[in-house]
Parts: C-alpha cells; structure tokens; sequence
C-alpha cells in the first residue's frame, strides 16, 4: 500500500509539472502510469492465484503470459497455478520457462525439482536440485533432497535431510509423518512409531500419521490402538487398518476380532471392513 501511495504521488507530480510546461512530456507520463500498472496487477496476481479457481487461474495468466512473455512473476503464477490444478506435466514444462528467464532465483529450480517429483520424474528433478547452490537452504529444498534420496534408497542421507527439513519449518508434522513413512519401508517399524508418534505430538489432528502409527505397531504385531486423540469414526478406521494389519502378518483370528470391533465402534455402517470380515468368514 505505501509503494502505491509514493507511485501514485509520483503521477500525480509527473501530471503537475507537465501542465506547467508548454508541451506534455508524454514518455514521462507513459512510464509512470506503467509502474502504478504493475503494482495493481501485481496485487491482483496474488489475489487469482490464491483464491480463484485453480483452472480460472490458469486460464487468467495464460492471457497474461501470453501478452508479457519475459515477465517472470506471471510465468511463475501460470506455473504455480498449474500446480493447484494438479496439471503435473503442463506444470514442469511451466516452471522450466520461469527457470530460463534472466530473472529466475534458485526457489524457481526448487519449484521446477517439485513439480517434476509430482509428475514422477524423479532422475530430472535429482539433477535440478544439483544445480541449486548449497546456499539456498529453505524447508522445501530438503524435503525434496529427502524424497529424491528414498527414491534412491540412500537412507543415510535421506535421515540428513529429513533431519535438516525440520529445522528449517515452524510446522515439522508433515515431515515426521513423511520420515517415518521411509523408516516404514525400509523395515525400521520401531523407528517409524517413534517419528509419528512425534507427527502427532506436533499436529494431533493428523489421520495420515494415525494410520501410519497403527501400520508401524501392526508390523511388530502390536495389535493394541495406540494412546492418541481420536474420534470414533477415526477410532473404526485405525482398527480397520490394525485389522489388516494383523491378516497381513498371518494372525487371521485376530484379524476378524478387529474387524468386527470396527464394525461396532463405526457410527455407521461401515462397508469397507464388513467386506473384509466376510471375505475372511468364507476363506
């Protein structure tokens, strides 16, 4: 608001001292009004990219890029509104444009890398994150070197990254959720419990760390719900998981009791695990 107020003065006096002269400056006046220009369209950017429609804003800074090619916070919006439309491919390609203009910042490779990720082109999106300097260290950056080294089954430095993606983020649940995830897949179930029951500690109300405790627990044959805040829908749907769990590990008996304390506890009819009760009932 202020940078309009001193741009809108600064039109005002261009105006003024040009009614004073015997001939308007007309550059004078054209270069000013383009810099209010860019301010209000500026503002509005933000507002499309944030609130509208995603294929709206899409089709708004399509307009807009096609009209000013070379400017890169337009490319950016495109790019960044392709994202929110989860149009992965066209998105990569959109962030490459941003990465080639003269004005791009190492954040725009950071964005490419993830869009590449999304579009699950995870040997392009490596190479990326090469190229951005040591330097550039943001909470996104890490958490894509993290995914980019379990991709790569490179566990120690995925735990390096996971480790330094924390510190870098006043909301670390997501990446906790996402570290134990790993630890999850390389057999490490111990370790997993304890970085969701960490998710959790940081954000309660996250189901997809709740799922991932039970998982964790279920594959040391720990079929008993953890101690966590949960509703009794969410509560059904853990000892749905718990259930599977526990099939998966060969205790079918135990398995079935699950599944039909799921059914009783679910405030309604739960069909997901009445299936899988009956598939178990008929062998």
């Amino acid at each position: 608001m202020r940078h309009m107020v001193l741009l809108s003065a600064g039109l005002i006096g261009a105006l003024a001292l040009a009614s004073c002269s015997k001939e308007i400056d007309k550059e004078a006046v054209d270069r000013a009004l383009q810099d209010v220009n860019v301010v209000d369209q500026s503002n509005l950017n933000s507002v499309v990219l944030n609130s509208a429609d995603p294929n709206e804003a899409v089709s708004y800074f399509q307009r807009s890029v096609k009209q000013s090619p070379d400017r890169v916070d337009l490319n950016r919006g495109l790019a960044a509104s392709l994202i929110r439309a989860k149009r992965y491919t066209e998105a990569a390609a959109a962030w490459q444009r941003v990465v080639d203009l003269p004005d791009a910042q190492s954040a725009d490779s950071v964005e490419l890398a993830d869009a590449l990720i999304r579009n699950n082109e995870w040997e392009k999106a490596r190479k990326v994150l090469d190229t951005v300097p040591p330097t550039h260290e943001t909470f996104k950056r890490y958490r894509l070197e993290a995914m980019i080294a379990d991709s790569e089954q490179n566990w120690k430095a995925a735990d390096s990254f996971y480790d330094t993606a924390v510190g870098l983020t006043t909301k670390p649940a997501g990446v906790f959720n996402n570290w134990g995830y790993s630890k999850l897949t390389r057999g490490d179930y111990s370790g997993a419990e304890r970085l969701f029951g960490e998710a959790l500690r940081q954000d309660p109300n996250l189901f997809t760390a709740k799922n991932n405790l039970v998982l964790a627990r279920g594959a040391q044959r720990n079929y008993s719900l953890p101690v966590i805040s949960m509703t009794q829908t969410e509560r059904a749907q853990l000892l749905h998981t718990m259930a599977l769990s526990a099939v998966k590990q060969g205790d079918v008996s135990t398995g079935e009791g699950l599944l039909r304390e799921a059914i009783e506890t679910h405030p309604q009819h739960f069909d997901a695990a009445a299936r899988a009760l009956e598939a178990l009932e008929n062998g």
